[in-house]
C-alpha cells in the first residue's frame, strides 16, 4: 500500500455485458451517488447519463501507474470505479486494494465471465483451469495444457481465439475442441466452436472467453510434459548447458518452491531450473542470470515454449549482475561458482529461512562447497546417474558425470542471539551517552 486511505470509501462496481440492467440496487446506488466515475470507455458507455451524473474519467494507458495519481486528484470526493465482472478476479480491485488498502474499498461484484462460461458449458468452476492473456503473452497457456484438462482463457480481444488455436497446434494439442463465448450475459450473447487444428473462424466480438477441451495429438513429436519437475531434456533448446532431467528433479526438490516465492537462477544455461520453478505454481517468480547473450536469448525462448514467459532474464556476469535484483527466497547456482564473491553475495541476499542450492562437477568447485558445508552445515550429496546403453549385442551402464550438490537453509537468529544483540546495543548506547555526558562536563569545567 503506497497511498493514504481516502476519507470516503471508494466504491468498486463490477459490470457485466448486460450493463445497468444487471446491477443490484446497492451497486446502482453507489454509481448514482458518485461524484466521479472512473472506468474504461466501454464500461462508462454502459451507464445511463440521467441516473449517473458524476464526472466521467476514462482510465489512461498504462492503467496501473495511473491509479495513485487519479486517487490523489479526486481525494475527498465520492469515487466509483468500474470493473468488468468481478473486480477482484483479474480486475482493478486488486490494484486498488494494494494502493489504498482493502478497508478503503466497498466492492460490489458481478458474476465473472468464468462463472457465466462454466454455467453455459456445464463445467464445475472448481475443476476448471483459468488462464488470462489480457495484457499477457498467449504463451502462458502452454503451462496449463494436459490431456483431458478443461481450460478457460480470458481473451485480450478478437484476435485471441486464432492465437490460442495456433499455440495449441504448436504444442501438440491440435485435436483440442475450442468454444468461443461472446458477450456473456448480454442480449447479444453468441458462441461458435471448432478444433484447433482446423480453426478457420474469422475474428469476432472482442469481448469473449475461449473454452478449451485439451486433447493431445498422439502423433505429435512435442514431448509430453508432466506437472512435476524433471521435464524431458528434449523439451529444451540447449547447447549442452542443461541441468539434466534427474539431477534437475533433485535440485527442484532441494529448492522447495512455494507459491509466490522468487528464485535467482544464477548461471542460467538453458533456464531449466528457473522455468520448472515457475511451473510449480502460477505465482512463483524467477530471475535467470546468464552472462552469454546467446544463452540468455535461448532461456527466453524456452520459457515462452514451456508456458512461463514471465521469467525475467538478466544478461551479465554474477555477482555484479545481481545488483538491484529483488531479494530472493531461494538461490540456485549452476555455474560460475569460483567467481570471486559469488557465494558470499548469494548468501548475503537471502533472508533467514531462505534456501541456497549449488551444483558442481569440478574438483575445484567441490572444494569450495566442502568448505562452505563445514561453515554452514546443510546437506552435501553426490548425485550419480547411469543410463542403459547397447554394448555390442548386450546392454550395459553408461555413467554420467557425477554432480556434487550442496543445499542449505539460512538459519534464523536464535532467541539468545537476539537477546545478546539487544543487550550489546543497549550497552553501546549507554556507553556513548556516558561518554557524551563526561565530555560535556569536561567542557563546562
Amino acid at each position: 500500500m503506497s497511498s493514504a486511505p481516502p476519507s470516503i470509501p471508494v466504491s468498486v462496481v463490477g459490470l457485466g455485458a448486460d450493463g445497468w440492467a444487471g446491477l443490484t440496487s446497492a451497486a446502482r446506488s453507489a454509481l448514482t451517488g458518485a461524484e466521479v466515475l472512473i472506468g474504461g470507455p466501454r464500461q462508462l458507455d454502459l451507464l445511463p447519463g440521467a441516473e449517473c451524473a458524476g464526472e466521467r474519467v476514462a482510465w489512461p494507458s498504462p492503467l496501473r501507474p495511473a491509479v495513485p495519481k487519479l486517487m490523489a486528484e479526486h481525494a475527498g470526493r465520492r469515487i466509483a470505479v468500474l470493473a468488468s465482472g468481478d473486480p477482484m478476479f483479474y480486475g482493478i480491485g486488486r490494484a486498488l486494494a494494494q494502493e489504498l488498502g482493502p478497508d478503503a474499498l466497498r466492492v460490489h461484484p458481478h458474476p465473472s465471465s468464468v462463472s457465466y462460461a462454466c454455467a453455459r458449458l456445464g463445467w464445475p468452476v472448481e475443476d476448471t483451469e483459468v488462464v488470462t492473456v489480457v495484457g499477457r503473452p498467449v504463451a502462458r497457456l502452454a503451462a496449463a495444457l494436459y490431456e483431458g484438462r478443461r481450460v478457460l482463457v480470458l481473451s485480450a480481444g478478437a484476435a485471441s481465439p486464432g492465437e490460442i488455436a495456433a499455440l495449441l497446434r504448436e504444442r501438440g494439442f491440435g485435436p483440442s475442441r475450442m468454444r468461443v463465448l461472446e458477450q456473456l450475459g448480454s442480449e447479444r450473447e453468441d458462441a461458435y466452436e471448432g478444433r484447433a487444428d482446423g480453426w478457420e473462424h474469422k475474428p469476432g466480438d472482442p469481448l469473449n472467453v475461449v473454452a478449451v477441451d485439451c486433447r493431445r495429438d498422439p502423433r505429435s513429436d512435442v514431448p509430453r510434459l508432466g506437472a512435476t519437475p524433471g521435464l524431458p531434456d528434449g523439451a529444451y533448446e540447449h547447447d549442452g548447458q542443461l541441468t539434466k532431467r534427474h539431477v534437475r528433479a533433485a535440485t527442484l526438490c532441494a529448492l522447495a518452491p512455494a507459491p509466490g516465492e522468487l528464485l535467482w537462477d544464477i548461471g542460467g544455461g538453458s533456464g531449466s531450473i528457473g522455468i520448472e520453478w515457475m511451473r510449480t505454481h502460477p505465482s512463483c517468480r524467477a530471475v535467470a542470470v546468464e552472462r552469454v547473450p546467446e544463452r540468455a536469448a535461448r532461456i527466453t525462448r524456452n520459457a515462452a515454449a514451456l508456458g512461463v514467459p514471465g521469467l525475467r532474464v538478466v544478461t551479465g556476469a554474477a555477482p555484479a549482475a545481481l545488483d538491484g535484483l529483488p531479494a530472493p527466497d531461494a538461490v540456485f547456482i549452476g555455474g560460475g561458482l569460483t567467481a570471486p564473491g559469488l557465494l558470499d553475495a548469494a548468501w548475503a541476499a537471502l533472508a533467514p529461512g531462505g534456501r541456497l542450492v549449488v551444483n558442481t562437477v569440478t574438483l575445484e568447485s567441490e572444494a569450495v562447497l566442502a568448505e562452505r558445508y563445514r561453515r554452514h552445515g546443510g546437506d552435501l550429496v553426490k548425485l550419480a546417474v547411469a543410463h542403459a546403453v547397447p554394448v555390442g549385442g548386450f546392454t550395459g551402464w553408461r555413467q554420467a558425470m557425477p554432480v556434487t550438490q550442496w543445499s542449505v537453509t539460512k538459519p534464523r537468529p536464535r532467541p539468545e542471539d537476539t537477546t545478546a544483540a539487544t543487550e550489546a546495543t543497549t550497552e553501546n548506547a549507554e556507553n556513548a551517552e556516558n561518554a557524551a555526558t563526561e565530555k560535556a562536563e569536561d567542557q563546562t569545567t
